[in-house]
């Protein structure tokens, strides 16, 4: 059989450059051409940026495609490495990310932010703390040649977790920060940007698997789309800088500041799925996919409730794009971590 290919696309690879440059593009519309914001600002429905959702369709759709929920039934025999997916991604990565946010933006940094802005930080770190990674986890398990069929199902099984788990941690968490977020907003967030494009992509996969075949569907038409998330999230930056403009002006040093405590999130989470599933002896190409999905985050998901929740223009907003920036290189640092590592693993596959 020949190894399919391992690579990344260019834009997934240069990831963080294409972000740079949306930042600086926004930036410089944000700031000689104001009225493009305010414009887009205007149009809305319910709090909801039009704009903004058509974006995050287009980014999240695509990768609602790729989730085979047939497969679910596949790993009842094997279910360790299932169990240890969801502790991580939603009995401990949400509070240690919590945890480190707080700690570097409250104690840390108190100098040097205020802690108005620190509140709104905080919220967007949390948003990405409770959306564990739905598209790029694919990327990742595939450069570490990870099991691919138990990948889509610890995927898939995060989605539908998402649908109920997600609402009460980020309430629970922001509430714990004294951040106000009506249930009702959350709900409808939830059901914009997670239920209808997974609801949209499980009548697509269904559709075109009926008519051309399975093979088609995972060899070719998901294939379609691998531009598609990348540009609608780089749109979605260049709208998101520009609103932001002068609140990145007058803090530049924020950026750096806020990548702080998710980088080091990233690496905590990692090692701690990664050990977790030496020690209960998974398979490297189960353990590596664990760790890549607790360490990435779901982040349009986080973009898209922040803009919802608080505003394009909200420090909330501009903390979860930096989840963005730092997202490619940490996790290709991983990448590197996990293959050099491969060697502690025992060599078998659970399916």
């Amino acid at each position: 059989m020949t190894e399919k290919k391992t690579d990344i696309s260019f834009f997934q690879r240069y990831l963080t450059i294409w972000v740079l440059l949306c930042m600086a593009v926004g930036m410089v519309v944000g700031t000689f051409i104001p009225a493009v914001p305010q414009a887009l600002g205007k149009l809305e429905i319910s709090g909801i940026s039009i704009p903004m959702a058509i974006l995050i369709w287009v980014m999240i759709y695509p990768m609602m495609i790729k989730v085979d929920f047939n497969s679910v039934k596949e790993v009842g025999k094997n279910p360790k490495g299932l169990f240890l997916t969801w502790v991580v991604n939603w009995l401990i990565k949400p509070f240690t990310m919590y945890g480190f946010a707080w700690f570097f933006l409250f104690v840390v940094f108190r100098r040097i932010i205020t802690s108005d802005l620190a509140t709104q930080y905080l919220a967007g770190a949390v948003l990405l703390g409770a959306a564990p990674c739905t598209a790029m986890v694919f990327v990742w398990s595939k450069l570490v040649n990870g099991n691919p069929a138990y990948t889509v199902v610890q995927v898939a099984t995060n989605d539908l977790i998402i649908l109920i788990a997600f609402v009460p941690i980020v309430k629970f968490l922001l509430g714990v920060s004294n951040v106000s977020v009506p249930y009702g907003t959350l709900f409808v967030s939830v059901f914009l940007f997670v239920v209808i494009p997974l609801v949209a992509g499980v009548i697509t996969r269904i559709v075109v698997t009926r008519k051309n075949g399975k093979d088609y569907l995972e060899q070719v038409f998901v294939h379609k789309f691998d531009n598609a998330t990348t540009i609608g999230l780089l749109l979605t930056l260049v709208i998101i800088f520009s609103s932001q403009a002068k609140v990145i002006m007058g803090n530049p040093l924020h950026i750096v500041l806020i990548a702080v405590p998710l980088v080091i999130q990233t690496f905590v989470i990692f090692f701690i799925a990664y050990g977790a599933g030496k020690l209960i002896r998974l398979p490297f190409d189960v353990a590596a996919p664990a760790g890549m999905i607790g360490a990435s985050n779901f982040f349009e998901l986080a973009v898209a409730v922040a803009v919802a929740l608080f505003g394009t223009s909200s420090p909330a907003a501009l903390a979860t794009t930096v989840g963005v920036l730092t997202e490619v290189p940490v996790m290709l640092a991983l990448v590197r971590i996990a293959n050099g590592t491969r060697g502690w693993f025992a060599d078998e596959h659970l399916v």
